[in-house]
C-alpha cells in the first residue's frame, strides 16, 4: 500500500505502510551517504545553509501559523521554544557553519593493535545508518538534528510535534531542495508529518529499516518511546535539575548563578528546578536571591519548605511563594518560572536529595570549598555535573561540540550532550597476509 507524501494516513494499515516507505526511503539513500567524503558533506551543509537563509521568509510565515495556534492552544512559556525569527534562522545557519568546521568522525581510527599474528587490527568510527529522532516544539532542532546527521553520513527520519507541524514541513522542504540541486537523493531527510500518535508508534517498529530512535522532549515522550520501540533508544532530555549553595560560597555570586540557572530560559531542560541551601547559606544567599525573582518579568513563584518558607515569603510579594509539595514538587521539571527550594543541614544531606529525584541530566554545587566541591563532583551521578557554573551551560554548543542532537541521561553508547560522535558506531578493520587460525 502506497500512502502519497502530504496525504494523511487514516486507517493502522495506512500509517504503518506511511511510515515504512519513507524509512525505506531513508535506509536507501543512507548507503550513499555513508560513502561521502568530508568534503561534499561540508559543501552539502553549506548548500542547506544558504537555501535557509533564502527561504527565511517562507519559514516565518509559516511558523506564525504555528505561532497562531500555540497561542489558542495555550502554551504559555512554551512559545518560546516554537518560535523563530530572522536572528534565530540567522543563528541556527551559523551552527551549521560550526558543524562544517568540525573534524569529520567517520573513518577516524580510534585504536589500533599489531597482533603476534600478524593482523593489523584497528577500531574505526563508521556511520549509525538511518537516524529517526522525535521530539516537541523546537523547530531549530529540525535543523541541527538534520544537518548532524548528513556529516556523519546518516539519513534522519523526523517525528516533530504537532505544535511546529507548518515550521518543520517549511525547512524540511528546504533542506530537501538543497540536497537534490547538491546531486544527492532527498530521501536521506524525511518528516512524518501527520500528528497521529499511532503513526509515532509505527514508528517506534521499524526495527531493521531505522537503526537507533532518539525521543528528545518531556518525561512521558521518553517513557512513550521506550515502553513501545523495538529499535534501540537513546534516552535524552528530561530532567529535574539541583544546584546545592554550601556554607562556604560567595553570595553574590550564588544569587546570579541560581538567576542564570533559572531564569536565562525556563522552558529548557537544563534550566534549574531545586534549589537545595544549606542552613548558613539561607539567610544571605536566600534573602537578596528572593528579591531579585520577585524582580524578573514574569517573576519566579517559589515553592519552598517549611526552614525556607519565611525567609522567601519575607523579601517576595504575596502570592509568590507558597509551601512546597514534597511529593510532587521535588520530582517536577518545571519548564517555567517556578524554583523549588529546601533547606539542608549538610552536603551528605544535600547529595542524598539529589539521589532520590535526580533524573541524571545537570547537577551544579556552588561553593568556595574545594574539599566539597571536589566530593559532590565525584560522588553526584548525573550526564554534567558543575561546580560554579550555570546549569544552563549543559549544551552541545557550549561544550564545543556545535550543534546537539541532544543530552543522552543514560549510561550506554553516549552520555550528556552529544553531536557527531555520538551518532557513528564502530567496525573493526583487521588486515592479514594470508593467516589462517590453527
Amino acid at each position: 500500500m502506497k500512502v502519497e507524501r502530504n496525504v494523511r494516513p487514516e486507517t493502522e494499515s495506512e500509517q504503518f505502510a506511511y511510515v515504512r516507505e519513507r524509512a525505506q526511503a531513508a535506509k536507501q539513500a543512507a548507503i550513499a551517504l555513508s560513502t561521502l567524503g568530508t568534503e561534499a558533506k561540508n559543501g552539502l551543509l553549506g548548500r542547506i545553509a544558504d537555501s535557509l537563509r533564502r527561504a527565511t521568509p517562507h519559514i516565518l510565515a509559516a511558523n506564525a501559523k504555528d505561532m497562531q495556534a500555540g497561542e489558542r492552544a495555550g502554551l504559555g512559556n512554551k512559545l518560546d521554544r516554537l518560535l523563530l525569527t530572522e536572528r534565530r534562522i540567522d543563528a541556527i545557519c551559523g551552527e551549521i557553519g560550526e558543524v562544517i568546521a568540525l573534524q569529520d568522525p567517520v573513518g577516524q581510527v580510534i585504536d589500533r593493535r599489531d597482533r603476534p599474528t600478524g593482523l593489523q587490527i584497528e577500531r574505526v568510527r563508521t556511520s549509525l545508518g538511518v537516524v529517526g529522532l522525535i521530539y516537541e516544539s523546537r523547530p531549530n532542532v529540525t535543523v541541527d538534528a538534520t544537518v548532524l546527521c548528513l556529516k556523519a553520513g546518516n539519513a534522519v527520519v523526523l517525528k516533530g510535534g504537532s505544535d511546529a507541524l507548518h515550521s518543520n514541513r517549511a525547512i524540511v522542504a528546504t533542506m530537501r531542495k538543497a540536497l537534490e540541486q547538491d546531486g544527492r537523493s532527498p530521501e536521506a531527510v524525511q518528516l512524518l508529518d501527520s500528528p497521529d500518535r499511532a503513526v509515532t508508534g509505527a514508528f517506534l517498529r521499524m526495527r531493521g529499516l531505522i537503526d537507533v530512535i532518539i525521543p528528545r522532549g518531556g518525561q512521558s515522550l521518553i517513557r512513550f518511546a521506550i515502553e513501545n520501540a523495538l529499535v534501540p533508544v537513546i534516552e535524552t532530555g528530561a530532567s529535574v535539575v539541583h544546584a546545592y549553595v554550601d556554607a562556604d560560597v560567595d553570595a553574590a555570586q550564588a544569587v546570579e548563578l541560581v538567576m542564570n540557572s533559572k531564569t536565562r530560559r525556563v522552558s529548557i531542560c537544563n534550566a534549574l528546578d531545586t534549589l537545595l541551601l544549606h542552613k548558613e547559606a539561607l539567610l544571605p544567599v536566600g534573602e537578596p536571591l528572593a528579591r531579585r525573582l520577585a524582580e524578573t518579568d514574569p517573576p519566579v513563584e517559589v515553592r519552598a519548605d517549611q526552614r525556607s518558607l519565611p525567609v522567601f515569603g519575607g523579601a517576595m510579594p504575596e502570592g509568590l511563594v507558597k509551601a512546597v509539595d514534597p511529593t510532587q514538587d521535588y520530582d517536577t521539571e518545571f519548564l517555567d518560572y517556578i524554583l523549588a527550594v529546601r533547606t539542608v543541614d549538610s552536603l551528605d544531606e544535600a547529595i542524598d536529595h539529589i539521589r532520590r529525584h535526580s533524573l541524571q541530566h545537570t547537577e551544579a554545587v556552588f561553593t568556595r570549598d574545594a574539599e566539597v566541591a571536589s566530593r559532590f563532583l565525584r560522588e553526584v551521578d548525573a550526564a554534567a555535573v558543575m561546580h560554579n557554573a550555570s546549569t544552563q551551560f549543559t549544551d552541545g554548543n557550549q561544550f564545543g561540540l556545535g550543534a546537539e542532537i541532544g543530552i543522552s541521561t543514560q549510561r550506554l553508547h553516549v552520555r550528556g550532550p552529544f553531536a557527531l560522535e555520538g551518532l557513528t558506531s564502530m567496525k573493526w578493520i583487521v588486515r592479514g597476509s594470508g593467516q589462517t587460525r590453527p
